[in-house]
């Protein structure tokens, strides 16, 4: 058990703990200090602390990670001991910044204090810390000196939730040996003040603070404000993640709203579909299935995977953090070793095409991904190709510049490769065997800014209907003249020319493309519209208001199989909530009823779910949003008869934060959460 030394906790009062706040930071100011991370693209993150000791086992199951404290439901006593076995004398901060280096990453981003509370540095806050375990020495000392060395910058991940300070609050959910009656939260918000303190001026240059934890009610906006402007106090250029911010934070959100109290956004374990246009985002990623070191996870993802997801996340403006999980003596997992090195092969020839790029011009290529740079008098893009021609020749869709040359980026002679024209395409003649199977990397320089005219978009809003759909077909060059068919077949001038919305009355296949003085100049769009007939509604023969519900206490890591369990607690509820839970982690519902339909349509359902959800209409599976996962939403579309119809609605949670929104959508109603007035048992 730690100790808290005395006489450091009321150093920062709440109401006036630091300077005055600075001048608001104009938006070159801001682009300013985030350059070089913008140009970086790639990065280390590392999860390494106690529960590297346990190495993912505890009592017989061998599934957990750096949550083990609570996710195995291990006394704090008992937690605690693992300082006395953690010594990593194979650590050596050297090897790993190399290993970083030659992956082609930029920035090491190192978890100096996770959730569990013990601090990976040497700080005089609490004896809780690296240097009260035989190890007795300061890694981040280490690192920060090899990353001055090699040139990375060194970045802190701090968590703002600490389960092992006396004034954290809330306890964990199933602790009941750890009163709360003289806890004091802004004794604990000192504590963390006096800490980054530390961090920021014992370590040089820090280049990100990686806040985590943010999602306990006790952690409002006033104090992630006051943390990230005490931060820059200390260190101005520093940068500093969204997640100090309050609550929970959605894509959706972060896409639409202006980041609070934060640099940029943190998507987890997921790549945005379209990234985040007008945010600053970097997606972390575990490279198998855990953060911290699990010794019986093996479930790695390939060298393919990982460098395709580094091609894909910058082309749409994203930063790839990821994670490697150190054993608790110190070193890599081989397999993390073993990707390092074939990704930094691969970075070696085709960096160029990641760093200091921006989004590429097209909304999707078929045959991979596009990043570009600003050239004088030129654009240069990066045709990432993961699939390629086998006839040997590369489309370039809608492209309306002149080339200027092509090559490919591992060819040290830049031996040209040659362009043509087709319509409203460069076709670009490449051999005909990959050079490199994984992503091979074509440079091609236009002349002046890209001129690139997307497909037209096909608008209707859902792929099925019953009666008539309304469609409307949109360019974005109002020049360009919409020709489009509704058999399949590639439009023509001598097809039907695009005027106003149309509404179509049965099955199509609708393709269109634009066209400028009678020639093409996009590729074309194609999109399938199917007439259904309704799925007939029930007839209950009683029915009451409401929603019934069954609720599990359990560890899963995807949906069980309710029928083989029995509930805690059933009953039924106003709405769609997880009230009746006595839990926050490891438990899950089965809600069931009749949904109330109240007009024949086409409906989509949507699951926005942290951890996994699955959703049914009348014994259909219709959203499947299983797994273990970060809030992420899923979207089915049924065609449903008015009245009632049978439904369900399961989930799971495992450890950290929990969510659950469930939504409808129609031709005629916005999407909203489903009301309680349609839920029926």
């Amino acid at each position: 058990m730690r100790t808290f030394i005395p006489g450091i906790i009321m150093v920062w009062l709440l109401s006036a703990s630091f300077m005055s706040p600075a001048q608001p930071e104009t938006k070159a100011g801001y682009d300013s200090r985030m350059q070089w991370w913008c140009d970086a693209r790639f990065g280390m993150f590392i999860h390494w602390g106690l529960y590297a000791v346990p190495a993912g086992e505890w009592e017989g199951k061998t599934n957990y990670g750096e949550w083990i404290r609570t996710s195995a439901q291990i006394p704090l006593d008992t937690y605690s001991r693992f300082a006395e076995q953690f010594n990593p004398v194979k650590f050596n901060a050297s090897e790993w910044v190399k290993m970083a280096k030659e992956a082609g990453m930029k920035y090491i981003v190192i978890t100096s204090k996770h959730h569990d509370g013990f601090c990976m540095f040497n700080t005089k806050q609490t004896d809780f810390n690296i240097m009260s375990t035989p190890f007795h020495w300061d890694p981040m000392k280490d690192l920060a000196d090899a990353c001055r060395k090699e040139g990375l910058k060194l970045c802190f991940y701090y968590s703002i939730m600490d389960w092992h300070h006396p004034d954290w609050l809330p306890r964990l959910g199933w602790e009941k040996d750890r009163p709360v009656n003289n806890a004091d939260f802004s004794q604990y918000l000192s504590y963390m003040k006096a800490e980054l303190k530390e961090l920021l001026t014992n370590y040089g240059d820090i280049g990100v603070l990686w806040f985590d934890g943010n999602w306990e009610n006790t952690w409002d906006e006033r104090f992630g404000k006051e943390i990230y402007d005490y931060c820059r106090s200390i260190q101005p250029d520093i940068i500093i993640n969204n997640r100090v911010h309050a609550g929970k934070l959605d894509l959706e959100g972060e896409g639409k709203q202006r980041l609070l109290n934060g640099d940029f956004g943190t998507p987890e374990q997921e790549i945005p579909a379209t990234g985040l246009p007008g945010i600053n985002w970097e997606t972390c990623m575990t490279m198998n299935d855990h953060w911290g070191y699990n010794k019986n996870d093996h479930n790695f993802k390939s060298t393919k995977e990982i460098i395709r997801m580094l091609s894909d996340i910058a082309s749409k403006g994203g930063n790839y953090l990821l994670n490697v999980g150190p054993t608790a003596e110190g070193l890599f997992p081989q397999e993390s070793i073993d990707r390092l090195h074939d990704i930094g092969k691969w970075m070696n020839v085709n960096g160029e095409a990641i760093y200091e790029t921006q989004p590429g011009p097209f909304k999707s290529l078929d045959w991979g991904r596009c990043t570009q740079k600003g050239v004088p008098g030129r654009t240069r893009l990066y045709l990432h190709v993961f699939n390629w021609p086998s006839n040997g020749l590369l489309q370039i869709p809608g492209c309306l510049n002149a080339p200027i040359q092509a090559w490919l980026l591992a060819d040290p002679q830049k031996t040209k490769l040659p362009v043509s024209r087709y319509e409203d395409a460069l076709m670009i003649r490449v051999p005909y065997i990959a050079p490199d199977t994984i992503c091979t990397i074509i440079v091609l320089d236009l002349k002046g800014k890209p001129d690139i005219i997307e497909p037209p978009l096909i608008n209707a809003g859902f792929g099925i209907f019953v009666h008539s759909l309304p469609v409307q077909l949109i360019s974005d060059r109002d020049s360009a003249a919409i020709y489009y068919t509704m058999d399949g077949s590639s439009p023509t001038v001598n097809s039907l020319l695009y005027k106003n919305p149309f509404t179509i009355t049965k099955s199509v296949t609708i393709t269109a493309r634009c066209f400028r003085n009678t020639k093409p100049v996009s590729g074309t769009s194609i999109k399938e519209f199917r007439k259904e007939t309704s799925w007939s509604s029930s007839i209950p023969e009683v029915v009451l208001p409401g929603i019934g519900y069954s609720y599990f206490e359990g560890t899963w890591d995807s949906l069980p199989d309710f029928k083989t369990l029995v509930p805690i607690k059933d009953g039924t509820l106003v709405m769609i909530c997880f009230d009746p839970r006595r839990q926050d982690e490891y438990f899950a519902f089965d809600y069931t009823g009749y949904l109330l339909i109240p007009y024949e349509d086409v409906y989509s359902f949507y699951t926005d779910s942290d951890d996994g959800s699955r959703l049914y209409i009348d014994g259909n599976l219709i959203v499947d949003n299983d797994g273990l996962h970060s809030l992420l939403e899923k979207e089915g579309t049924v065609p449903l008869a008015e009245g009632y119809h049978p439904f369900r609605v399961s989930y799971f949670n495992k450890t950290g934060d929990f969510d659950l929104k469930i939504s409808i959508r129609s031709p005629l109603m916005k999407k909203e959460m489903i009301p309680g007035g349609m839920l029926f048992h």
